[in-house]
């Protein structure tokens, strides 16, 4: 069995850790995270080691997760000094978070350039499902990557889905968050103006279910939108950028988004606001009536 490390020990990255060491007895040999307490703590758990450096990271593992916050991040951590694709020669770099088409197809040329294998693992899943290895992966990369650690991927996930070469899952990703944001405001305003206009939230929820106007945000936030219960699992901040991710990619298309550019506009005011660090439900604090909208 091969060996594994993690870059980024936040929820995500720190559950799936959990899940192929505790679950599925992978030996998690190091991790590394700017939040030196986060790392520590996980090192303990797991019984892994603190990585002071990045080439550390490398070296201490066959293969080696990467779940960071954003583009900068991501040419931080593999195209600064002292990265990780220095001593990177026959290692796999497996990048979970959702980020650009183009900083994935940097980082896996820089990666082949170094000898290593570059794969992509968007994930549309949340915490509890990262903790429990029922995630929904979407890979990007080459096919004889993708079936040479097929074993390992199925071991986090549910749902497995091969997007073609590196940069289709990302792009894959921004549609499927593109479209949560979207519904997730969408429901936000339509129980804004149930409550303005005096009508059961109760009731209009359940009929929203039986109807047309269900989705999947409807099970996971109205009830949080309602009670004001915005603890974090998908932070607006998130949303902002991944908005932002689908707007950039629909302006290289020659298309235009209003729908999507609107959604991008609430969740940007959320982070104006100082909100950012709500869940995505938050949105409803800006469409329900004395709320502060």
């Amino acid at each position: 069995m091969k060996t594994v490390a993690f870059v980024g020990v936040g929820r995500m990255g720190a559950n799936m850790a959990r899940h192929l060491k505790l679950d599925c007895g992978y030996d998690v040999t190091a991790v590394y995270d700017v939040n030196r307490e986060a790392a520590e703590s996980l090192a303990e758990e797991l019984g892994s080691k603190v990585a002071e450096t990045l080439p550390e990271v490398t070296a201490a593992a066959d293969i080696i997760f990467t779940v960071v916050t954003n583009d900068d991040a991501m040419r931080g951590i593999f195209l600064g000094s002292d990265g990780l694709l220095e001593g990177a020669d026959g290692k796999t770099f497996i990048n979970c978070a959702t980020l650009s088409p183009g900083i994935h197809a940097e980082v896996a040329e820089a990666g082949q350039a170094a000898g290593a294998e570059v794969l992509e693992a968007a994930m549309a899943s949340s915490i509890s499902q990262a903790r429990e290895g029922s995630l929904y992966l979407m890979i990007g990369g080459e096919e004889s990557v993708f079936e040479s650690n097929k074993k390992l991927l199925e071991d986090l996930s549910i749902n497995l889905r091969h997007c073609g070469p590196i940069g289709k899952a990302a792009e894959v990703k921004a549609l499927v968050n593109m479209v949560m944001n979207i519904n997730t405001a969408g429901l936000a305003e339509g129980l804004g103006l149930a409550e303005a206009l005096g009508l059961d939230l109760a009731m209009v929820r359940e009929v929203f279910s039986q109807t047309g106007a269900n989705s999947r945000v409807l099970e996971t936030d109205a009830e949080d939108m309602v009670a004001r219960d915005h603890d974090c699992w998908f932070s607006a901040e998130h949303a902002a950028k991944d908005s932002g991710i689908a707007s950039d990619l629909a302006v290289a298309a020659g298309l235009n988004l209003p729908v999507n550019n609107a959604t991008r506009a609430q969740y940007d005011a959320m982070v104006a606001k100082g909100l950012g660090g709500l869940d995505k439900s938050g949105i409803a604090e800006l469409t329900f009536k004395g709320r502060g909208n």
